[in-house]
C-alpha cells in the first residue's frame, strides 16, 4: 500500500483505520481487536486513528490491551487527539463539555494516552477542534515541547478552518503535519471553501474522516448519487464504499481516508478502494451528483 509522509520520519499508509467505535462493539476483548488489526495489517493499513474522548475515555485503554505482549506496537503508527472535555469517564464531574487547549491540559492528555496505550510515544497528536479561547503561543508552546521530549513524532490538528491553522503554526517551532476534516461526497464543502487548498499550499497532506458519510453513502444517499455510484461500482466489481474512498484517493492533494467499521468481513475489504482508478471526468461525474447541481 502506498505510504505518505506525514513530518520527518513519519509514514502513514495511505488508508487509515479508525477507532471511534471500538468501544461499541459487542465484542472488545484483545483477542478481538488484535484480530481487525491483524486484518487491517494484512492489507497493508498501518495507521490507527484514536481520540481520548472516543468510547467515553475507554477506547484507548481497550486498543492498549489488546497491544500488551504483542509486537503490534512495532507495526503500526497510532494517531490520537485530544482538547476536547465531555462530561464521561475521568472527566464526569466536569459541568459541561468544553474545549481546552491549555499547555497542562494537553500534556495530561497526551501522558494519559501513553499510559493507556502503552506505548513510549505517539506517532501524531492532534488537538481534536479549534478552541475559542484558544492561546495559540501556549498551545504551541506545549506542542513543540512534546515533540522535543519524544512523547510525540509530529503534531496537527482536526476541524481547523485554515485561520485557525495558521494562528497555530505561527507560534510553533514544529511544522502542523496535516489537518483531519469531514471529508466525503456527501461533506464535499472543504473542495471549495478554501480548506482543501490551505492544506494543499501549505504541502499538508489531509486526514478523512466519516469519508462515507456515516455510513449514508451506502444507504440513505438520494438523487443522483446513488445510482452512479452504483454504476462505477459495477464497473469495478467492488461496492459503493469502494468507489466513494477511491474519488478521495484520485484527488492531488493526498487525501488519507479515516475508515472506521467493526465488521471484520468490512475491514478485511477496506483496501478493495485502491483497484478503483478514477479519471478527472469520472470524478466531476461523481462530484456533480453530490451536489446535485451542474458544474457551475
Amino acid at each position: 500500500m502506498e505510504r505518505v509522509g506525514i513530518a520527518a520520519g513519519v509514514e502513514f499508509s495511505r488508508l487509515v483505520y479508525g477507532m471511534w467505535r471500538l468501544g461499541d462493539d459487542a465484542d472488545t476483548s484483545p483477542a478481538y481487536i488484535r484480530a481487525k488489526l491483524e486484518a487491517c495489517l494484512d492489507q497493508g493499513i498501518t495507521t490507527m486513528d484514536h481520540a481520548d474522548i472516543y468510547g467515553g475515555y475507554g477506547v484507548e485503554e481497550l486498543f492498549g490491551a489488546a497491544l500488551k505482549g504483542t509486537s503490534l506496537r512495532q507495526r503500526i503508527e497510532i494517531v490520537t487527539k485530544c482538547g476536547i472535555v465531555v462530561p464521561a469517564g475521568r472527566h464526569a464531574a466536569a459541568p459541561c463539555k468544553y474545549y481546552n487547549t491549555g499547555a497542562a491540559h494537553i500534556r495530561a492528555s497526551a501522558e494519559q494516552s501513553l499510559r493507556l496505550l502503552g506505548t513510549d510515544y505517539i506517532d501524531l497528536l492532534l488537538i481534536h477542534r479549534p478552541d475559542p479561547f484558544m492561546d495559540h503561543h501556549e498551545t504551541g508552546a506545549v506542542l513543540d515541547a512534546l515533540v522535543a521530549e519524544g512523547k510525540v513524532r509530529a503534531v496537527g490538528v482536526s476541524n481547523f478552518r485554515p485561520w485557525d491553522l495558521s494562528l497555530l503554526q505561527s507560534a510553533m517551532k514544529n511544522r502542523l503535519a496535516t489537518n483531519q476534516i469531514e471529508l466525503s461526497l456527501m461533506a464535499h464543502q472543504p473542495f471549495v471553501n478554501g480548506d482543501l487548498a490551505a492544506c494543499q499550499q501549505a504541502g499538508m497532506p489531509v486526514m478523512a474522516w466519516s469519508p462515507l458519510g456515516g455510513g449514508r453513502l451506502m444507504a440513505g444517499a438520494e438523487g443522483a448519487l446513488p445510482a452512479i455510484l452504483d454504476r462505477f461500482a459495477d464497473a469495478h466489481d467492488v461496492d459503493r464504499a469502494a468507489v466513494a474512498v477511491a474519488w478521495l484517493l484520485a484527488h492531488p492533494a493526498r487525501i488519507l481516508p479515516v475508515l472506521g467499521t467493526n465488521n471484520l468481513d468490512r475491514i478485511r475489504t477496506l483496501s478493495e478502494a485502491l483497484k478503483v482508478k478514477l479519471s478527472r471526468t469520472d470524478w466531476f461525474q461523481l462530484y456533480e451528483a453530490a451536489t446535485g447541481q451542474p458544474v457551475p
